[in-house]
């Protein structure tokens, strides 16, 4: 069943066609300068505002959590990379299994200790499958979480894991190329998984220009994820064409 903040996602990409999420590191970017970014994207069009992060330790998490709340009125959905970065503040957050990869410690463990913090929080989980895409070079997800990613060449095995996460209930899928990618994930990749009934797909890393995030909008995908690239231009322009095309 999904719950009131993932019922506004899907209303809000309704109207707008695909959903623009900014990824917001508290490990790469101190307290005030993430509340600057999430003000900035925000007035530029942005849908709503992940946090997250690989490695960020509780406290420097927490602290970015709360600066970015303090300024934001998009929902919060945590992006984390552990169970220590279940933190109050979200609305919500991307309950992810490490679907790609075949260590217990991202497909069941760390959720299994997050999962009671998510209760005592109130926090709504969005169930989604995280699919690591190969993508030029070793990211830091494929470095922490000990995991191979998958060959973007080998779509039919991309499809069938896929397949696989919704027949375990998952709603959504999260293709990920990973943090400063040198290839983002290809655009008739995100055709092919798009087609999988009763599946939401996420795209995001190394989506640095908007004509690039806007093509695999357009293939299908239900949100795109940006990130390292907004932090190093703040540019207003730059940013509405982001909105622009994904929204497009």
């Amino acid at each position: 069943m999904t719950g009131t903040l993932e019922q506004g996602l899907l209303k809000r990409r309704e109207q707008v066609g695909c959903l623009w999420a900014v990824l917001l590191d508290p490990d790469s970017l101190p307290p005030e300068e993430l509340a600057s970014i999430a003000t900035g994207v925000e007035a530029a069009g942005a849908d709503l505002l992940l946090v997250g992060g690989s490695s960020a330790r509780p406290e420097t998490f927490e602290a970015g959590m709360k600066a970015i709340r303090a300024v934001a009125q998009v929902p919060v959905v945590l992006f984390p990379g552990s169970y220590h970065q279940v933190v109050a503040g979200a609305d919500g957050i991307l309950f992810n299994t490490l679907l790609s990869g075949r260590n217990p410690q991202y497909l069941v463990n760390e959720q299994v200790k997050g999962a009671p913090k998510l209760r005592l929080l109130g926090i709504e989980p969005i169930p989604t499958a995280y699919l690591l895409i190969e993508s030029g070079h070793p990211t830091t997800v494929q470095m922490v979480s000990g995991t191979s990613p998958l060959d973007p060449l080998d779509s039919q095995n991309i499809v069938d894991h896929a397949q696989a996460a919704w027949a375990m209930g998952m709603r959504w899928v999260y293709l990920e190329a990973g943090s400063g990618a040198e290839r983002p994930v290809p655009v008739n990749l995100v055709q092919q998984v798009a087609q999988v009934d009763g599946i939401s797909v996420i795209c995001g890393g190394g989506l640095r220009s908007a004509e690039a995030a806007g093509l695999r909008a357009r293939a299908g995908a239900a949100m795109i994820v940006t990130g390292n690239a907004l932090e190093v231009r703040h540019d207003p322009q730059y940013l509405k064409a982001f909105a622009q095309a994904i929204h497009r």
